[in-house]
């Protein structure tokens, strides 16, 4: 049954490419580990890579935007969970969204991708759910070599570094995929092969996913991203990946088509078009939803600069008000918007930017960081002065602002 599912689902078989349609929902925007090859603070609609989206959507909105897409697109098939953080990370959204669509399209084929962090609390659920497919990141079986790929694993409220967290992510992935395995789930593990880092190891990796269960995988170059630990590192060359999937390939099947989709992919693997339905639903805002749970101190309190309160997309000096939220690593809420009195009139008005600089100030007095598209180098310092730090992002405010966090408590962390 798992296989005649499989010959439709488009990653998972080479020859469903060109005749079945997928569509990546963008539910989930959290994540519990910090992968050095990893930023998903840019979006372009000219990008493509995992971790990247256009829109943060609710599940009500995932299930609006299925119902159009699936209109326009007949052949669609599988519909996949791919964050733009972990699916896990957010499992209430990503069950919900399921649930959804499942109750609408019994036959749709479910697909869910994860680090594997929380796999033994969830596969239970994953099986039940009928989800048949699952793509698991593994990027070494050693703790040694994964406390050179993941700078820090946060795991059931405690932050691990190092060997340590490595670890308990890769303790983890190996109980998940033997369980989802056993219980009939096709799982198809992913690697990224970073030179001089875990090429070498890629072998060992495959022979152990093979034991525990994985149909298929997935070897992938490693892309340098800007703002990732790793972005100095030199990109991985196709012709080492083709040797390495040949290497492997004797050990377990390798994928060879994949093409690093975005969280919000639509249509077929070599044609997207996510740029036909992009913003065809109102994403709920996040903050109106938790305003009407129970009253909450945030942990933090943050100044974005955006220009209707869903995408950080202003740059510091264009900001003529701040949104002021207040912020923990779970929920936000919107508390004001604030003004700037004075703006700047021109470069060589030293006195008007300097009364900005006051205004600016002034609007950011009891702020613990600022999330902007772009700030100069000269402006940091100067926020810096005052305690205040400065988070460069250009995607939706609600992740915008859990990635603040993530800095914040870093920063804190290193003291």
């Amino acid at each position: 049954m798992t296989r005649m599912l499989t010959d439709k689902h488009p990653c998972f078989s080479s020859q469903a490419q060109d005749q079945y349609a997928r569509m990546h929902l963008p539910v989930a925007p959290r994540c519990n580990i910090s992968c050095n090859y990893c930023s998903r603070k840019f979006d372009c609609v000219n990008e493509s890579h995992p971790g990247v989206t256009s829109e943060l959507l609710s599940p009500a909105d995932a299930f609006a935007k299925f119902e159009q897409v699936k209109a326009a697109i007949p052949n669609l098939s599988v519909i996949g969970i791919a964050g733009p953080g972990d699916a896990l990370a957010d499992w209430n959204e990503t069950r919900e969204t399921i649930e959804l669509i499942k109750k609408k399209d019994p036959g749709m084929l479910f697909c869910l991708s994860t680090n594997g962090l929380l796999l033994p609390e969830y596969a239970p659920e994953i099986v039940k759910l009928g989800v048949r497919h699952v793509t698991v990141t593994v990027n070494c079986t050693d703790p040694i070599v994964g406390a050179q790929i993941y700078g820090a694993v946060n795991y059931q409220g405690t932050r691990y570094v190092g060997a340590e967290g490595a670890e308990i992510l890769l303790n983890n992935q190996q109980e998940g995929i033997m369980y989802l395995a056993g219980h009939g789930v096709a799982v198809k593990v992913n690697l990224v092969m970073i030179k001089m880092v875990n090429d070498w190891h890629m072998p060992a990796v495959v022979k152990k996913v093979k034991q525990l269960g994985a149909c298929l995988t997935n070897i992938m170059p490693f892309i340098p991203t800007p703002g990732s630990v790793f972005s100095g590192l030199p990109q991985t060359n196709m012709r080492d990946v083709m040797a390495m999937r040949v290497a492997c390939n004797d050990e377990l099947k390798q994928m060879t088509h994949c093409r690093q989709c975005r969280a919000d992919a639509i249509g077929l693997l070599a044609k997207d078009r996510n740029s036909e339905f992009r913003n065809c639903v109102a994403a709920t805002p996040v903050e109106l939803v938790e305003r009407k749970a129970l009253p909450f101190v945030g942990h933090y309190k943050v100044a974005v600069t955006t220009k209707f309160g869903k995408m950080v997309d202003l740059n510091f000096g264009q900001a003529k008000e701040f949104y002021i939220y207040q912020v923990n690593n779970s929920r936000y809420e919107l508390m004001e918007t604030r003004s700037l009195k004075e703006n700047c009139i021109s470069d060589e008005d030293c006195d008007a930017k300097e009364k900005r600089w006051e205004s600016t100030l002034a609007a950011l007095r009891d702020c613990d960081a600022v999330l902007t598209m772009r700030i100069s180098y000269q402006a940091q310092k100067r926020l810096l002065k005052r305690g205040i730090m400065s988070v460069e992002y250009c995607y939706t405010v609600g992740s915008g602002l859990y990635y603040a966090v993530e800095q914040l408590e870093l920063k804190e962390a290193a003291r």
